[in-house]
C-alpha cells in the first residue's frame, strides 16, 4: 500500500479500523458504515454520477500507473469460432467468417511485437475481453510475448473476460457509455472485424466522432470487404446525402493482418475536422 503523501489519517486506516469495533446495534446498522465503504449506499439510484466517475477513473488511473500511452483498438463478433472450432459454428456463414479469427490473432501478434519496441507503453492492443475475435486479440498479443487489455461488461448472459487478457489490465463495466470513452480515448487505430449489433455500434459511433470532428481522425480498417459490402450499402447513404462522398474515405477495407499493419505504418496524423462535408 502506497503511503500518504499528507499527514492526515488515511481511509484506509478508518475502513480497517471499522473492522475491529465492538458489535452493538449501533455498528451494525447501515448509517453506521463509511459511505466509501458501504456498497449498497454506493449502489443508490442518487449515487449514479459517482459510479460514472468512478468507472471513468479507475481503468484509466491503472493505465496511467502502467505507463501505457496509446492502443491500438479490436471490435468484432463474439460468436466468430476459430478455425479449429467452426464446426460449432450456429451458421454456415459463421463457420466461414472463422478465418477472421485468425487474421485477428496475427494483426495483434504483429501489433503487439511493433508494441515491444516502446516497452509496451505505445500501440497496446485493447479489446472487449470476451470469446470470439477479442479472444483472437488478446491471444495474439501474448503469442508475441506482450500485453493487452480487455474491457469487459456485466450482461445478463455470462460473459467472463478471456483467459488471454493480461489479469491486471482486465477491466469490468456496468456502463457501456463509459466503456467505449475508454476503447476510444487512447485509441491510433480501429480494426473492426465481422460482427453483429455490437459492432455495428462501435463502428458507427466511431465513424461519428471523427465525421463531426470530435475525434481525430485514425486509421479505420474493415477487414472483409465482401462481409461489409453485403451487409451495408455505403454508396447508397452516399447517394441519398445521408453522409457526404466524403465521408466514405473515412474507413477502409483490409483483408489480412499485413494489409492493416502496411496502412497504419503508412498514416500521417491529420487533425479533427473542423466543417463538416455537405453542411455547408
Amino acid at each position: 500500500m502506497n503511503r500518504p503523501r499528507h499527514p492526515l489519517r488515511d481511509a484506509h486506516t478508518d475502513r480497517d479500523a471499522t473492522r475491529e469495533v465492538p458489535d452493538t446495534p449501533q455498528t451494525r446498522a447501515p448509517a453506521y458504515r463509511l459511505a466509501f465503504a458501504d456498497e449498497d449506499f454506493l449502489c443508490r439510484e442518487e449515487l449514479r454520477p459517482v459510479r460514472l466517475q468512478l468507472e471513468l477513473l479507475k481503468p484509466e488511473m491503472m493505465l496511467d500507473a502502467h505507463n501505457i500511452t496509446s492502443t491500438i483498438v479490436l471490435f468484432g463478433g463474439a460468436r466468430i469460432p476459430s478455425p479449429t472450432e467452426k464446426h460449432t459454428a450456429r451458421t454456415k456463414t459463421l463457420s466461414e467468417l472463422s478465418h477472421f479469427y485468425d487474421e485477428a490473432r496475427e494483426f495483434s501478434r504483429l501489433m503487439t511485437l511493433k508494441s515491444l519496441e516502446s516497452n509496451g507503453r505505445e500501440n497496446v492492443v485493447v479489446t472487449g475481453g470476451g470469446p470470439g475475435v477479442m479472444e483472437a486479440g488478446n491471444r495474439g498479443a501474448r503469442d508475441a510475448g506482450g500485453h493487452s487489455i480487455g474491457l469487459n461488461i456485466v450482461l445478463p448472459h455470462e460473459q467472463a473476460p478471456n483467459e488471454y487478457v493480461t489479469p491486471e489490465l482486465c477491466f469490468n463495466f456496468h456502463y457501456f457509455a463509459i466503456r467505449k470513452m475508454h476503447f476510444l480515448m487512447r485509441a491510433k487505430a480501429i480494426c473492426v472485424f465481422p460482427g453483429g449489433f455490437g459492432t455495428l455500434d462501435e463502428l458507427f459511433e466511431t465513424l461519428t466522432l471523427i465525421q463531426t470532428g470530435r475525434m481525430q481522425p485514425v486509421p479505420v480498417m474493415l477487414f472483409g470487404r465482401d462481409f461489409w459490402e453485403r451487409i451495408l450499402n455505403w454508396e447508397a447513404l452516399a447517394n441519398a446525402g445521408t453522409i457526404s462522398d466524403e465521408d466514405l474515405s473515412l474507413f477502409r477495407f483490409v483483408d489480412s493482418a499485413s494489409e492493416a499493419m502496411t496502412l497504419i505504418d503508412g498514416w500521417a496524423d491529420l487533425p479533427p475536422r473542423v466543417k463538416i462535408p455537405g453542411r455547408d
